[in-house]
């Protein structure tokens, strides 16, 4: 059997957020249509907040909500506004 529907080449992407002080970090994006609960992160030993996600080609919008606030990314590609006009970052994958 073979599948003739184009196959979604999916990369590996590392998110880190530095937030030793917070409680919670998600992340957010129009991967999962930015609801908090589909991606939280895991804080690391460092307390530094890490998650993988595989993404395809493209350029991806995303924050990390930080206790409940919109933040950006600093090693982000570039900012750029989501659907409600906020600033989020932008990454693209290739």
């Amino acid at each position: 059997m073979h599948s003739f529907a184009p196959k979604r080449t999916l990369r590996p992407v590392n998110f880190v957020c530095n937030a030793p002080q917070a409680q919670a970090v998600a992340l957010v994006g129009d991967f999962n249509q930015w609801k908090a609960a589909a991606h939280p992160m895991k804080r690391m030993p460092d307390r530094a907040w890490m998650l993988t996600l595989e993404l395809p080609h493209g350029h991806h919008r995303y924050a990390f909500l930080v206790d409940g606030a919109l933040t950006l990314d600093p090693r982000a590609q570039g900012i750029t506004r989501n659907d409600k006009g906020e600033r989020v970052s932008m990454m693209p994958v290739s």
